[in-house]
């Protein structure tokens, strides 16, 4: 059975400006009540904006006057401003040319396990670090199929073959393959096939605060 996916990447309304500027609003109302102890109900209260009004303002679905913003940063004892300050902060971009990703040494890979490191931005709106990765391997490399870290990994193969253990299953790894996998179990490339063997690993994991 096909999974339902639940976002549209391409609707036009996940890039309006003003769509985008309610969500942000939203999360900064919901963070504040949060952080000060307050239900729905009881910001409800002491602003004297209805339930329904609030949540609507908190999921991003209506855009509210200043009067409101106003009476909601009064009630949570913030400035007007807090409510924009992520929208206005600066998003950052990575742009990588081919062949200058920086070649780094992961902690606990065996030898001549090439990592790339094609981008990296730290610290983020989303909540979410992603570091992307080009991995080649040669005759030379050394398997290693017991590799185990944070987060969720996508590989997908550009070049060569290799069977790729995931816990106590192997697939075999051909080029244009995705595997998708919670990285917490043991994996990592446990025969090379056809060699020299390229692949794209994605790792995205929760950032620390």
């Amino acid at each position: 059975m096909t999974p339902k996916l639940t976002q549209d990447p391409h609707a036009p309304g996940d890039v309006e400006r003003e769509k985008v500027l309610e969500l942000a609003i939203g999360r900064e109302v919901r963070a504040f009540r949060r952080q000060q102890g307050l239900t729905v109900a009881e910001l409800a209260t002491v602003t004297g904006l209805s339930i329904g009004m609030l949540s609507k303002i908190e999921n991003g679905n209506t855009s509210p006057s200043l009067t409101t913003l106003q009476t909601l940063a009064n009630a949570l004892s913030v400035p007007l401003t807090s409510f924009f300050h992520r929208f206005e902060e600066n998003r950052e971009a990575v742009h990588t040319k081919s062949g200058a990703g920086v070649e780094i040494e992961r902690a606990g890979t065996r030898a001549n396990h090439q990592y790339n490191l094609l981008g990296h931005i730290g610290a983020n709106t989303s909540g979410v670090i992603v570091e992307p990765y080009l991995i080649t391997l040669t005759a030379q490399s050394d398997v290693f199929p017991t590799f185990q870290h944070g987060g969720i990994e996508t590989i997908y193969m550009l070049q060569g073959v290799v069977d790729y253990r995931y816990g106590d299953r192997s697939f075999r790894l051909e080029p244009g393959d995705t595997l998708f996998f919670d990285a917490d179990a043991p994996h990592g490339p446990e025969n090379l096939i056809t060699l020299p063997a390229r692949y794209l690993s994605i790792i995205s994991y929760p950032q620390t605060k």
